[in-house]
């Protein structure tokens, strides 16, 4: 079996009963986008990190200091999910490998099983006519589609509270897909959010600020602390697309003859 890659994070750390969001890569950076935005509404601070051999070898810079591809941030804002007083999130802008995929998982539900989190949402996004990890079944032409996936019940009704309706029919691939079968599998509370992102711009790398404050917009009414109307949510969401857009240009990713990782953030 693959090695379980190793999550680090701080001892001081109480994850008990927390809401953890998962934000990991992808189209139009939307992950991204959401995770930067509740690491600065929610003032969440930087508390762990993953490690693995096969993980890109890279650290990412911000303000001069350096972080981990794949982080953890925590604070305790309040929110109106069961069991839940504080928040733990994850985020990365590195495209995780695909052989990657099912040990990160089983390594993130082990820590997420042993530090007692109360319920997982991961973000996540999809564009029709572009090469993605997903394909997902839409009936409507509109491009701002919206859909859940639960892992139990309870998951099912908690998207039905914030007026997701369930994904009937698709494939979810990458992260997203092993973690939420993975949850079912093991009977962990779990639930994904994927919004519509416009694929036909940049072929999905272009940052879509207008998919992350439908995500975000959704997230306002388990997270109170994110309380902003559309207008100016698309400003920050547009302002953190820049900052998004900088860390593109920083080349983060490794030449092609590192272990043989991914060049391309997206793949």
């Amino acid at each position: 079996m693959a090695e379980v890659p190793l999550v680090e994070v701080d001892e001081g750390v109480n994850s008990s009963g927390a809401l953890l969001v998962s934000c990991f890569p992808s189209v139009g950076f939307v992950g991204s986008i959401v995770a930067h935005f509740l690491v600065e509404k929610l003032e969440l601070e930087l508390v762990g990190g993953i490690r693995h051999p096969k993980l890109p070898p890279v650290c990412l810079v911000q303000d001069g200091k350096p972080l981990p591809p794949v982080r953890f941030y925590a604070g305790e804002p309040i929110c109106n999910m069961e069991k839940c007083d504080k928040v733990v999130l994850i985020a990365s802008e590195i495209q995780v490998p695909p052989d990657l995929s099912l040990p990160l998982s089983s390594g993130l539900i082990d820590w997420i099983v042993q530090s007692g989190v109360g319920s997982t949402i991961m973000v996540d996004s999809f564009a029709h006519g572009i090469d993605s990890s997903h394909s997902i079944f839409d009936d409507d032409e509109a491009m701002d589609s919206m859909f859940g996936i639960g892992s139990t019940d309870s998951s099912h009704e908690v998207l039905k509270g914030i007026g997701i309706p369930l994904l009937k029919q698709g494939v979810v691939g990458g992260i997203t897909g092993v973690m939420m079968g993975e949850c079912r599998r093991r009977g962990i509370d779990a639930l994904a959010i994927l919004a519509e992102s416009d694929g036909e711009v940049g072929q999905g790398v272009i940052p879509d600020a207008r998919a992350a404050a439908r995500i975000i917009g959704c997230l306002d009414g388990l997270l109170p602390a994110v309380h902003l109307d559309p207008e100016p949510l698309m400003e920050e969401a547009q302002r953190i697309e820049s900052q998004i857009r900088e860390m593109m240009s920083l080349h983060v990713n490794p030449p092609q003859d590192s272990g043989g990782a991914p060049t391309g953030m997206y793949g």
